[in-house]
């Protein structure tokens, strides 16, 4: 395990398009909001920031996917966006996506794995 990582969760806690799990992240001087979230067997995580407005995407604690479970969707402006690499699929996100952070999945565990000059 590098130094600068950090454990997110169990691998567990992250069922495939149910709830994620919510952490924060340092950038600069700030702690920001992010998310983890299982889709199709794998593990993403993203700042929990919509490409259109700077605001949480979750519309309930946690709950980031639609309610077909297929995409992931900004609560206030009901813009999707696709779980596997965060693309805007549609509404107002206009092209931007969202912001992806790197992680790992092993040995039974989510952990956040930024770069020594992200940490």
């Amino acid at each position: 395990m590098a130094a600068n990582e950090r454990l997110i969760c169990r691998s567990a806690d992250l069922i495939d398009g149910g709830a994620g799990v919510r952490f924060t992240i340092r950038m600069g001087d700030r702690d920001e909001p992010a998310f983890a979230v299982r889709f199709r067997g794998r593990v993403a995580a993203y700042l929990n920031r919509c490409g259109h407005v700077a605001v949480e995407l979750d519309w309930q604690p946690n709950e980031f996917f639609d309610d077909s479970k297929l995409y992931l969707i900004c609560a206030t402006h009901g813009a999707l966006y696709s779980p596997q690499d965060g693309r805007c699929l549609g509404g107002r996100c206009n092209g931007r996506g969202l912001t992806p952070l790197p992680i790992e999945e092993r040995d039974g565990a989510i952990y956040y794995t930024p770069s020594e000059q992200e940490a």
